[in-house]
C-alpha cells in the first residue's frame, strides 16, 4: 500500500472536519490564537467566569495546531492528556449547550500555518481573537518557557537565538523534543502573514486584534471589547487574571522529578503518586505540588539589554510591516522608533 503523502493527509482531515461540522455535532464558536506570553491564558481566566462563555476544562489543546499523522507519535515520545481524536475533541464542547458560547484557547493556532485553515473548516463563522507582543520581549519569555516544559535546553537565550539556523538542519536538537519547531524562534514573529490568514478566511471583521500592551494598562477596557465582539453581555466586570508570568527553571532535575510525580510516568514515580493518591486528599496534595512547583522556579531575570537591541534591530521590519498593516503606531509604543 503507498503511504499518503503528507498533502493527502492534510486533504483527509479538512474533509473529516467539514463532515464533524456539518453533523451537527458542537464546534467552537469563538478561538483566542495569540502568541504564548502575550495575555492569553490571562484572558483565558477571565472569559472563563463569565456565564455565557464556556471553555473546556482542558486549555491548550493544540488539537488543529498539530500535524493529523505525528499525533500518535508525539505521544510516544510524551504523554498528554490533550485529545488525539476529533471526536475527542468535539467531546470537549459537548457540555457547553445552546445557550453559551463555545471558545477554545491554543497558542499553536496563530504560529502554525496550517491551523487557520482547518478552524475555518470547522467552524467557518468564529470569531478570532489575536493577541501580539513586541517580538523581542515575547521571544525572551517564550525562551524561557519553553526552558520550563523541557522544550528547550539552551539556557542562554542569546545562544538558542543563534542555534536556530543549526536546529532547521536537525543539529542540535534537544534529545525527544517533542515540538523541535518551537525552536525556530524568526518563525514566531512573523506576524503579518499570520494574521493575514485569518483575515482572508474570516473577513476583518470576524478576527479581534489586540495587543499584549493595552490588555495590561486597560484591562477592563479591553476586556469589554472582547465581550462585545463575541456577543456576549459586557455589563458583567470580570475580575483581572495575572494568570502565567514569566519564570526561570531553579533546577531541571527538581522539575523533571516533579512532573514524572505529577503525572506518573515511570514504575517509581507511579508508585509514588498511587501513594499520595492514597494518604492525601486531592485538594491538598494539588496545593503540595503548587508549593514544591514554586521552590524550584522564580521570577525571571533582567533581560541583557544588548542582546534585546540586538532582537529589536532584527525585528524591527515585522514591526514597521504590522504598523502599517494595522495602521496603528507599533514602532513606537514598542520602543522601535531609534532603533537602526
Amino acid at each position: 500500500m503507498t503511504k499518503a503523502s503528507p498533502t493527502e493527509i492534510e486533504r483527509r482531515f479538512l474533509d473529516e472536519l467539514r463532515r464533524a461540522r456539518r453533523s451537527g455535532r458542537r464546534v467552537p464558536d469563538f478561538f483566542i490564537v495569540g502568541h504564548a506570553k502575550c495575555g492569553t491564558t490571562a484572558m483565558h481566566e477571565m472569559l472563563s467566569a463569565h456565564p455565557q462563555i464556556y471553555f473546556p476544562a482542558n486549555k491548550e489543546t493544540q488539537f488543529l495546531a498539530r500535524d493529523p499523522g505525528d499525533r500518535v507519535a508525539s505521544v510516544k515520545r510524551r504523554p498528554t492528556t490533550r485529545p488525539l481524536t476529533l471526536d475527542a475533541y468535539l467531546s470537549l464542547f459537548d457540555a457547553a449547550g445552546e445557550d453559551r458560547r463555545a471558545g477554545e484557547a491554543s497558542t499553536g493556532y496563530l504560529r502554525t500555518p496550517a491551523a487557520a485553515e482547518r478552524i475555518a473548516a470547522l467552524s467557518p463563522d468564529a470569531r478570532i481573537v489575536a493577541m501580539f507582543r513586541d517580538p523581542a520581549s515575547f521571544l525572551r519569555s517564550f525562551h524561557l518557557q519553553l526552558l520550563q516544559v523541557e522544550i528547550e535546553t539552551e539556557r542562554d537565550f542569546a545562544r538558542a537565538i543563534e542555534l536556530e539556523a543549526d536546529r532547521r538542519r536537525g543539529s542540535h536538537v534537544p534529545r525527544d523534543c517533542p515540538w523541535p519547531q518551537a525552536l525556530y524562534y524568526s518563525e514566531h514573529v512573523r506576524y503579518v502573514e499570520q494574521l493575514r490568514q485569518y483575515h482572508e478566511l474570516f473577513g476583518r471583521d470576524n478576527v479581534l486584534v489586540l495587543i499584549y500592551d493595552d490588555f495590561r494598562r486597560e484591562n477592563e477596557r479591553v476586556v469589554g471589547q472582547v465581550q462585545r465582539f463575541l456577543g456576549i453581555d459586557d455589563s458583567l466586570a470580570l475580575e483581572r487574571s495575572e494568570a502565567n508570568p514569566t519564570v526561570r527553571v531553579r533546577s531541571h532535575r527538581a522539575e523533571q522529578l516533579l512532573e514524572a510525580v505529577s503525572v506518573g510516568r515511570g514504575p517509581v514515580s507511579r508508585a509514588a503518586k498511587r501513594l499520595l493518591k492514597t494518604a492525601v486528599p486531592e485538594r491538598r496534595r494539588r496545593g503540595a505540588l503548587a508549593t514544591v512547583r514554586r521552590q524550584i522556579v522564580s521570577a525571571a531575570p533582567p533581560p541583557d539589554e544588548a542582546l534585546m537591541a540586538e532582537l529589536r534591530r532584527r525585528y524591527k521590519p515585522h514591526v514597521t510591516a504590522l504598523s502599517e498593516y494595522l495602521q496603528r503606531d507599533l514602532v513606537g509604543l514598542w520602543g522601535y522608533r531609534d532603533v537602526e
